[in-house]
């Protein structure tokens, strides 16, 4: 990838990973992209660097655009090794004692990772950094989603350096919005339902701060993924949408199964959700991975999750996925269990009390059925999805 021009003297200049499949547990199936910044005025600035092993396609693009050692100041807004695993290499090719700013946080994070006596400066929310025509301007994001979390914003061209936040895991030669089309969504929501969910609540926070404030945003540039330029408001908007959580009319039915048992229950459930006009889907873990899973769980109202027991247990499978869901926090959500079993069966009872800890409306008292179910039990099974059902559709009369 060569440098591409953003703005007049304002380059993307990182680099793409297109073989990365696994993001520490979740599925990047399109790769991703380490994105990096540079400025070039009467102080030329470079904003984040990029994951260990990707320096020399970050060097090399700075390169076709200036001499690395011309860098005069470097920012990080996000200490997570995918933006500063290059930091070492970097601040070695433009000079070990050129400032390096970065929030308080990342000052601690950074100093006690990487153990150099680079030269910080820790930056106040609100603090500003004249770089000749340019002024940026530090606002501080903690816990978006790292403490360290910050944003960089240029005035003059109306531009907001995101780190973390309104990116995706997406690699591509495409590096606009208006390039990918409304395709690059999906990837936007699965990237907000799997690192991000946890914090919505201070996004919300964040938004009406930035509103406020009367921030002129022509354009996004995230750490990850493509530039937001035709329309950052799309994705801002899609943030406070997806922030608020208020799901649906739709629902979810995961689960795995040791003998089919417990998936004939699954599609019965899922049939009798159907017949009260709710949209389903059901979901085999196995045959999915957990963060497509999440991004389902983003905008469903009603969670149903099937096991069967296994040595006086959940399964496996079932206890990964609900442990992952549980960090994530979703919220106004209905919850449901059910399972197979052949003698003990304490699967259900296991699944009910997770999602009774994350807060979710349940349909008692579940569903069990001891060996395979038969046609009675299948009709069950049908009618606690109908009881499921119209819980969904009582939620969105209200």
């Amino acid at each position: 990838m060569k440098p591409v021009e953003i703005s007049k003297g304002v380059y993307s200049v990182g680099a793409i990973d297109w073989n990365i499949r696994d993001f520490h547990g979740y599925s990047t199936e399109r790769g991703t992209s380490y994105n990096s910044f540079l400025i070039v005025d009467e102080k030329t600035v470079l904003i984040d660097t990029v994951k260990k092993g990707f320096e020399d396609q970050l060097i090399d693009n700075i390169s076709q655009v200036i001499d690395p050692k011309k860098i005069d100041i470097m920012i990080s807004n996000h200490t997570e090794m995918d933006h500063s695993g290059g930091l070492p290499r970097v601040m070695h090719a433009i000079g070990e004692q050129k400032p390096l700013y970065c929030s308080k946080m990342g000052f601690k994070n950074l100093s006690q990772h990487f153990r150099q006596q680079w030269n910080y400066h820790g930056v106040e929310n609100g603090e500003e950094l004249n770089i000749g025509s340019r002024n940026l301007t530090f606002l501080e994001t903690r816990m978006l989603h790292w403490p360290d979390s910050m944003f960089t914003y240029c005035k003059e061209d109306g531009i907001l350096f995101s780190s973390d936040a309104f990116g995706q895991h997406y690699a591509g030669f495409e590096m606009f919005d208006d390039a990918v089309g409304h395709t690059i969504m999906a990837h936007a929501k699965k990237y907000f339902a799997n690192i991000l969910m946890l914090y919505a609540s201070k996004i919300l926070k964040l938004v009406e701060q930035v509103q406020a404030s009367q921030l002129q945003i022509k354009t996004i540039c995230p750490d990850h993924g493509i530039i937001w330029r035709k329309d950052p408001g799309k994705i801002i908007d899609a943030y406070v949408k997806w922030s608020r959580q208020i799901p649906e009319k739709k629902a979810i039915v995961v689960y795995d199964t040791m003998w089919h048992s417990t998936e004939k229950m699954a599609n019965a459930i899922a049939e009798g959700i159907y017949l009260e006009g709710v949209a389903v889907k059901p979901i085999h873990i196995r045959s999915s991975h957990r963060s497509e899973i999440m991004t389902e769980v983003q905008d469903a109202c009603a969670i149903v999750v099937g096991s069967p027991t296994l040595n006086n247990g959940m399964f496996p499978t079932v206890a990964d996925t609900l442990t992952y869901m549980k960090g994530l926090k979703p919220q106004n959500k209905i919850g449901a269990a059910f399972g197979s079993f052949g003698w003990s069966g304490e699967s259900v009872k296991l699944v009910q009390a997770e999602l009774e800890a994350m807060k979710f409306q349940i349909i008692e008292p579940g569903a069990r059925i001891q060996y395979v179910p038969d046609d009675a039990g299948l009709a069950s099974c049908v009618a606690f999805g109908k009881q499921i059902g119209q819980a969904v559709n009582s939620r969105n009369d209200e």
